[in-house]
């Protein structure tokens, strides 16, 4: 792949990590509480996927995605353990949403999510700017 092409598609992730963090804001002005956990989740997911392709890094899954991350960004202390912390709540969190039974979350329990999720997100968009 060409650097052009690399930086395009980093961008493209970027941004609909941006993308995804609006729409999880309007849902959360509607009260769409496991769908706010899905797309909080997937604001994460874009943006590690980019600071993944970024690093040469790859991943086949989700599961990949995470163990890539914590082994390439968490483990060496590039990302804060406690950053990097609602990344890992949130893979569990989706999966509950998503998949389970009776699995509602609420404003309490989803709304303190943002701050740390766009913390995250900003200090991934600066890590692939280096």
């Amino acid at each position: 792949m060409t650097k052009s092409l690399k930086k395009e598609y980093i961008d493209y992730r970027i941004n609909s990590a941006r993308d995804t963090l609006n729409a999880a804001k309007s849902l959360a002005r509607d009260g769409y509480w496991n769908s706010v956990i899905n797309r909080l989740y997937y604001v994460c997911f874009y943006a590690i996927s980019a600071l993944l392709y970024k690093n040469d890094l790859y991943a086949r899954s989700h599961s990949g995605l995470k163990h890539q991350f914590t082994l390439h960004f968490i483990k060496n202390g590039l990302i804060d353990k406690k950053l990097a912390r609602v990344y890992i709540e949130l893979f569990d969190f989706r999966q509950e949403g998503d998949y389970a039974d009776f699995k509602d979350f609420d404003k309490d329990k989803t709304m303190p999510l943002f701050e740390t999720v766009e913390e995250l997100l900003e200090k991934i968009e600066n890590l692939i700017k280096v």
